[in-house]
């Protein structure tokens, strides 16, 4: 689950920037009314909680409720349902479904990865190509959807990519300037290209290594030569019509920055009872 402090502020500022000054038109309909919340096509249902809060701080009067997160939905099913003031109702809907939309968009996506590598044990993980600020929320659906988290920022841990490699001046050096400033416990990870830089970088005291942007024979090379000597990644030109076949290599884990920057939005709807 994901907590209400991870995104109170990031609803509050959405209504800011949704209605600065109120909603002159909603405000004419203080009565009592009631709408649904129906998914337009099937996926995976994720970001009641957040939907909870736009209408909690909306008007706290008003009762929502949602299934679990995680719930498979099928076209045309109930995913909620929301009653109180019109007025509030109208106010909160367009922000909670931008919430629900793109959440259960990212989980429905990462769902179909997680399905297609099931069978080889396989673990999808994420990355920080995320939506300025959406970070929690959108690694909280990548969860939701049965994948895993990678680091959540540039402090949790390190990742010596091209560039990094490039300030270093070669891998050698790049690695030895992460294990001066890494904690004890901490894994240094390395980015690579070649077999050849796979080499490099376990030489010089790599823990893991990210395969980018390799073929997937060349990453069944390195699983069987460097699998048993560090932990082992793949990432770069996955999609969903070829990850199986990565993770038919035997490689722990495949990190896909689409889940959170190319995912399309789940259709989701709110309807108010006539």
């Amino acid at each position: 689950m994901i907590h209400r402090l991870e995104f109170e502020a990031r609803v509050r500022e959405t209504l800011r920037e949704d209605a600065p000054f109120g909603d002159p038109f909603g405000s004419e309909f203080p009565q009592p009314g009631r709408g649904v919340f129906l998914a337009a096509e099937a996926g995976i249902f994720c970001g009641g909680p957040v939907a909870e809060e736009v209408f909690r701080q909306v008007d706290p009067e008003v009762s929502v409720s949602f299934p679990p997160e995680g719930t498979r939905c099928s076209e045309g099913a109930r995913v909620g349902e929301a009653s109180g003031p019109i007025s509030s109702l109208l106010r909160a809907e367009r922000v909670a479904l931008n919430f629900l939309q793109r959440l259960s968009g990212i989980a429905t996506a990462t769902a179909r990865f997680v399905e297609r590598v099931s069978p080889h044990g396989t673990r999808i993980l994420d990355t920080r190509k995320t939506t300025p600020l959406w970070r929690a929320l959108e690694k909280h659906a990548v969860r939701t959807g049965g994948g895993h988290n990678h680091r959540f920022s540039l402090s949790d841990g390190i990742l010596v990519k091209e560039n990094g490699i490039r300030a270093a001046g070669g891998i050698g050096k790049a690695v030895a300037a992460a294990k001066r400033v890494a904690h004890p416990l901490a894994r240094v990870e390395v980015e690579v290209e070649s077999l050849e830089e796979a080499e490099a970088a376990i030489a010089a005291g790599a823990d893991a290594l990210l395969l980018d942007n390799m073929l997937p024979g060349q990453v069944r090379e390195a699983v069987e030569r460097f699998g048993t000597k560090v932990f082992l990644e793949a990432s770069g030109g996955i999609r969903l019509e070829n990850v199986a076949e990565y993770a038919r290599t035997g490689v722990p884990a495949l990190s896909i920055g689409a889940l959170t920057h190319s995912s399309p939005s789940l259709d989701i709807s709110f309807e108010l009872d006539r």
